[in-house]
Formats: structure tokens, C-alpha cells, sequence
């Protein structure tokens, strides 16, 4: 038993290249047996650093561990590389562009899509949200809670809202501006801070536009003219920096005078106001009048002319007419003089009352008699013109007889 126990210790020491076999817990030390004496328990535990040389010795455990072979070796080295080299497979979104650094010095830029890169340490990919609109504010901080943005609830920042107008009155403007990315390799390498670089440089731009106008151009009608110059003016700024930044729009939140002398600026306002109403209402009842005074100068004016060619017409008629009656008189003297005379009683006697006539016997018979309440009693044009035309046959008959009526001359 004890020639097998001292050969197996043998063997594994040749094997695992160890000093000596742990011995025996019941045998004693070779010089110890020899001396004739044995150490004491606790000289041989501390020792062999346990109690006997069992399988519960650390060194004896660490002993018996086996390093893999060389093929499992060779497959995790092969498994790591290819996981390296996969690692440099990437993705750009929709919303952005893919900048490429080889050894940190730019090398290019790619499009949207899957795209491969070296691993790092060599190439190294930033991806910047190329058409998002960010969003700077500059003489106030929007209010949240958690981190959700609510309108109207706002906190002023003094020292960047106060500034000074072209005719030294001091007013406070909030306003935010609106850019994107035009640029990622100057976004990302020619400025370390962009954020703040834009909020500075809208605020010198702004102060330089306000600078140049007045109060009142300001807070009434001006807003528009100050947001597009400090639009220009701000891209400037930053294409002179290479911020790689396009500035989208300037929009005024608010612009309005210090606390201490708003009530004095809301009176102008609203006496500005006024004026302007009673202006436009001046301006509208003046087109509404003067339209309507042409149009009557000129239906006047019209009449006139109407009346004047009328008259001319009428009048070059009647010289025409008498010049034809003329020569028709030189031709037939007495039938024309007879005419006239039937056609001029026919004028006279169609706008007069009832008539009676008679020849000479019969009027020398009758009596005179003057019906006065009869010849003041209004008469009807209808009832005056039927007598008229009755008695126009009788005159014809009773001209030829050469006896005109009483009180008429041939």
C-alpha cells in the first residue's frame, strides 16, 4: 500500500513538474522517524497548508488545471477578429449624415443608408442630425416639467432682453431663432460649443438691428423689418465663424418697454392707434364722396351737352324748315300763306278751351255772352283737345267762304 501511494506521488510529479509529493498524513517525516521522534499536529498543518494532503488543497487543485488546446485557442481567436471587424458596420438614419474620421483627421462623408467603417482605433463615425430645426432663445428660458415644453409659461433673462435703441430709450426683446445643420464637418470640428455660439451671436446681431432703429418702430409696426436684418446679419456672423449653421428664421416673442414706463408707452400705443383709425375713416368717406361727386359732375356735364346739341339741332331744324317753306312760298304765294294760316290756328286753338264757330250772319245774330264760371273751371287736356279736333273740320269749311270767325283776323 505504501510502495503504490509513493509511486502515484512519483507519477504526478513528473506529470504537472512539481517539487515534492505531499506526504502521507499517518506516515512521519523521514528524519523525523530517524531522530526517532514526530512533529506535532500543528507543525504538519501548518506545513503542508491543510490538514493531510487530501483533494481539498488549493495547490493540489491548481495543479491538476488543464490549459485548453491550441484548435480551441486558434477558433476564439478567429470568433474575436470576426467580431471586430463586424463591429465596424453602421447605419445612417434618414435624418442624418454619417462623418468619417480615420487615425481623428476627417476623411469623408456619407449619405443615409448602411455603411461600413474600420473598427475603431482606426475610423471613427459621428452622426449629425442634418434636418432637424433646433431651436435657440435668447432674452428668455421656456418653463417645463418634465421635460415637455409648455406654451406661455416662460422665465425672462434680464441681461440678455435689455437693449438699447437708436434714440437711447431701453427695451426689452425676447425673441428665438430657428437653424439647422448645413454644414456637419465645420459643425462638428470649427466650433466647440454651437449652442451657445448661436445664442450669442443672435444677440449681438439683434442689439446691432435695434441699435439702428427707434422705439416706436420697435414695438408698433417695425417687427418685421428688425427680423429679417437680424436674419442676414446673423448668418453673416456665423459663415464668417465656419459654424457650419443655417439660420432658418428670427422670430419676435415679445418686445416692450421696462415695467417702469409701460404705461406711459401703452398710451401712446393706443393715441397711435386712434390716429391711424380716424385716418383710414377719413380715407374711406373720401373715396366714398369723391366717386360720387365726379359721377355727378359729370351726368351734369353730360345734360349740358345734351341740352346745348338739342338746342343747335332745334335750331339749324327751324332755319332748314323756314328756308323750304320760303321757296315753296315763291312758287305758290297764296296756297302757302293759307296753309300757314290753318296750321297756326290749329297750334293756338289746341291749347285753349271749348270754341263755337259760326260765320259772319250767325255770329252778328247771337248774342255776347262770357261764361265766367265756366272758363275758370280747370279742364281736363283730354276733354280740351276733343272740342279742338271737332272744330278743326268746321274751320276748314268755313275758311274758303272767306268769313274768319269773331274776334280773329285772316
Amino acid at each position: 500500500m505504501n510502495w503504490d501511494w509513493d509511486k502515484l506521488q512519483e507519477k504526478r510529479q513528473r506529470q504537472q513538474g512539481a517539487q515534492r509529493p505531499p506526504r502521507r498524513p499517518e506516515e512521519p517525516d523521514g528524519d523525523d522517524v530517524e531522530a526517532g521522534r514526530e512533529k506535532p499536529r500543528n507543525q504538519r498543518y501548518l506545513l503542508n497548508g491543510s490538514r493531510g494532503g487530501g483533494p481539498n488543497n488549493p495547490f493540489e487543485r491548481l495543479s491538476r488545471f488543464r490549459l485548453p488546446n491550441g484548435r480551441l485557442l486558434l477558433l476564439i481567436g478567429v470568433a474575436a477578429v470576426v467580431l471586430w471587424l463586424l463591429s465596424g458596420i453602421y447605419i445612417v438614419n434618414p435624418d442624418e449624415q454619417g462623418v468619417v474620421l480615420r487615425f481623428g483627421r476627417y476623411d469623408r462623408t456619407v449619405d443615409p443608408g448602411p455603411h461600413y467603417a474600420l473598427p475603431a482605433p482606426f475610423e471613427t463615425v459621428y452622426k449629425p442630425q442634418v434636418t432637424q430645426v433646433l431651436r435657440s432663445e435668447v432674452g428668455f428660458r421656456s418653463v417645463g416639467q418634465s421635460s415637455t415644453f409648455q406654451q406661455g409659461q416662460v422665465r425672462t433673462i434680464a441681461e440678455e432682453a435689455s437693449m438699447l435703441t437708436g434714440d437711447e430709450n431701453i427695451v426689452n426683446v425676447q425673441f428665438s431663432v430657428q437653424y439647422k445643420i448645413s454644414d456637419p464637418v465645420q459643425y462638428l470640428f470649427n466650433v466647440s460649443a454651437p449652442t451657445a455660439l448661436v445664442r450669442n451671436a443672435a444677440e449681438a446681431a439683434m442689439r446691432e438691428v435695434i441699435g439702428n432703429s427707434e422705439i416706436d418702430s420697435a414695438i408698433t409696426d417695425g417687427k418685421l423689418k428688425i427680423q429679417s436684418e437680424a436674419t442676414q446679419l446673423l448668418q453673416q456672423i456665423l459663415n464668417r465663424y465656419g459654424a457650419g449653421i443655417q439660420v432658418i428664421a428670427v422670430q419676435l416673442q415679445d418686445v416692450h418697454p421696462p415695467k417702469e414706463v409701460i404705461d406711459a408707452f401703452k398710451d401712446v400705443a393706443s393715441a397711435r392707434e386712434d390716429k391711424s383709425r380716424i385716418i383710414n375713416q377719413a380715407e374711406a368717406y373720401r373715396n366714398e364722396l369723391l366717386p360720387k361727386a365726379r359721377g355727378q359732375a359729370a351726368a351734369m356735364k353730360n345734360q349740358a351737352e345734351a341740352y346745348s346739341a338739342t338746342r343747335v339741332r332745334n335750331a339749324e331744324g327751324d332755319a332748314e324748315r323756314f328756308n323750304a317753306l320760303r321757296v315753296e312760298y315763291d312758287k305758290a304765294p297764296k296756297v302757302t300763306k293759307q296753309r300757314l294760316y290753318y296750321e297756326t290756328m290749329e297750334d293756338i286753338l289746341a291749347g285753349s278751351g271749348e270754341k263755337v264757330l259760326m260765320d259772319g250772319a250767325a255770329a252778328a245774330k247771337a248774342l255776347p255772352y262770357l261764361p265766367l264760371p265756366s272758363l275758370s273751371a280747370p279742364r281736363l287736356q283730354g276733354e280740351a283737345a276733343r272740342p279742338a279736333q271737332e272744330a278743326r273740320p268746321q274751320a276748314q269749311s268755313a275758311a274758303p267762304s272767306g268769313a274768319p270767325a269773331a274776334g280773329e283776323r285772316p
